[in-house]
């Protein structure tokens, strides 16, 4: 039987097209990179240190913060070093770890929604009950399971994907070791690393959507039919929702964008990929930090108390 050499390095040649220009990608993705290490850094820092703000609602938004502010560390800083000095190579190891966390750590930005849309609906439709249903011994039966459900999945297509012979080329059209741009160089068959893949699309961004919807239909009725006007209420929910759209949709088409074969130029492809890693990150925190009152308004105190320690000329 004939020995087949497998890959065990590759070249990350994303947005290669540019060509000379492709240097110049370093400003708007450095300015994303400072922008979303700022404001989710502020956004945990005004959670910790007020003791008004340690409740079940606003530790969930210091999480989504965390797992903001965690995934752009992932790759971000690589992709920069990348756009300057052409440092483009990477180990078959060093790809599927950093595979594991993008994805894993991803995972999280939907599942987040889920348990925010699950405080909301307790405290909404059952608000005699919150304080119970929403006690961290209690409430660990709704995070253990999707905590497991986030890890299995994206392990095994991690490992499936490092089980795959790479001999015809090692050059991989993207920024970062994304799941079916590494899939795409394999030699032989594929198919089960794309259903893996695509099942792992459906049971975590896509369920998590369906769960989240039903959920804020739910609140949205229990809301309807109460008496009370619920503004504050409607307000978080609305909040959620916001990032839910915004958040979901970009991951949605950046993984689909591999699936379907449209022709789509690779450029735009690893576009949606990064922006999966750096859109949300970015705004996430803002919309946070704007539409919600008590938040925005500890921010607002920390700026005004830090311009006032400003020494003036």
């Amino acid at each position: 039987m004939e020995n087949v050499s497998s890959h065990k390095y590759f070249i990350l040649d994303g947005f290669s097209e540019l060509g000379a220009l492709r240097p110049v990608l370093f400003v708007p993705f450095f300015i994303m990179l400072v922008v979303s290490l700022l404001a989710n850094s502020l956004l945990l820092y005004v959670v910790i240190s007020q003791k008004s703000l340690h409740s079940p609602m606003y530790i969930l938004i210091a999480g989504m913060a965390c797992v903001d502010l965690s995934l752009p560390l992932s790759s971000i800083p690589n992709m920069l070093l990348s756009f300057l000095f052409n440092w483009r190579g990477i180990s078959l190891i060093g790809c599927l770890v950093q595979m594991h966390f993008v994805h894993f750590v991803g995972a999280f930005q939907s599942t987040f929604l889920v348990w925010m849309a699950l405080d909301r609906y307790f405290a909404i439709c059952t608000p005699l009950y919150y304080h119970e249903c929403m006690a961290l011994p209690r409430f660990l039966k709704f995070i253990v399971p999707l905590v497991i459900r986030n890890m299995v999945l994206v392990t095994v297509f991690v490992i499936l994907a490092g089980k795959l012979l790479f001999c015809a080329e090692n050059l991989m059209k993207h920024c970062f070791c994304e799941h079916m741009a590494l899939v795409e160089l394999g030699c032989g068959s594929t198919a089960i690393n794309s259903l893996i893949g695509l099942l792992t699309v459906f049971l975590i961004p896509v369920a998590d959507c369906i769960f989240v919807t039903a959920s804020y239909v739910f609140i949205f009725s229990s809301l309807l039919k109460s008496n009370k006007s619920g503004v504050k209420a409607l307000h978080t929910c609305v909040t959620h929702i916001v990032v839910m759209i915004m958040s979901l949709s970009i991951a949605l088409v950046a993984f689909l964008s591999y699936r379907i074969r449209n022709d789509l130029p690779d450029a735009v492809r690893v576009f949606f990929s990064t922006m999966y890693l750096l859109f949300p990150s970015c705004f996430n925190p803002i919309i946070y930090g704007i539409r919600t009152a008590e938040i925005r308004r500890h921010i607002l105190k920390i700026c005004c108390r830090f311009v006032r320690t400003v020494p003036h000329s």
